[in-house]
């Protein structure tokens, strides 16, 4: 096997985990304070990676695309969530969408302080600053990658909450589909002209949110 992704598997293993595992966590998590209880019955509401882990989406295909294209897209079991049963249906969507993509923002801002963390303090060991730094890249790809404005990812769920019911009918019909529109965009390389720009916009927001900890540090 390559030596290079054994090392890159090693660095992304567990930043990649928990990102994850908390961002399907956070959906289930809100959608409960929501009023919608299905993930908690179905015990996805927990930080146990095993449960939110998909064979095929989160260690084959990102393998395979990897390899191939040098990409790396890949998803867990989706969280069941019963929109119908949330208190406001159509509003409380775009909240439990939104919980995944944020949970990912937070968690790349945890990432960025380790990183200032390990420089401030002087750390010379390579492998801990590479794992920072791949905390703060997976987690900024995954926050850009599921805003994709297109159903079942959660930006499309968000643009379905905000459109008027007519629209939004017709809108999520495209849900069946979607996974393939996703696969087609990244195949053409036009799937980066969403991502990039978002983890750009993304890494300035946390860069001056962590800057007075990085002024204070350095």
């Amino acid at each position: 096997m390559d030596p290079e992704l054994i090392r890159n598997i090693a660095v992304y293993a567990l930043p990649v985990l928990f990102a994850i595992t908390l961002h399907e966590a956070a959906h289930a998590y809100v959608a409960r304070y929501f009023g919608d209880n299905t993930a908690y019955a179905a015990g996805r509401m927990t930080l146990n990676p095993l449960v939110h882990v998909d064979i095929l989406g989160t260690i084959v295909i990102p393998i395979v695309l990897y390899l191939t294209s040098g990409f790396v897209f890949g998803y867990a079991k989706p969280v069941p969530v019963d929109f119908s049963r949330l208190r406001n249906p159509k509003r409380d969507m775009a909240w439990v969408a939104l919980a995944g993509p944020g949970a990912n923002f937070i968690m790349a801002f945890l990432w960025l302080v380790l990183a200032v963390l390990l420089v401030a303090f002087g750390v010379e060991e390579e492998f801990p600053h590479k794992v920072a730094q791949a905390g703060l890249f997976a987690n900024l790809l995954m926050f850009a990658f599921n805003l994709l404005p297109i159903p079942p990812l959660d930006g499309g769920r968000v643009v379905t909450s905000m459109l008027p019911t007519r629209l939004a009918y017709k809108f999520s019909r495209i849900e069946p589909y979607g996974f393939f529109i996703v696969l087609a965009l990244i195949f053409l390389n036009v799937l980066a002209f969403w991502v990039m720009p978002v983890m750009t916009l993304g890494r300035i927001l946390l860069q001056l949110i962590a800057s007075p900890l990085t002024l204070l540090l350095t």
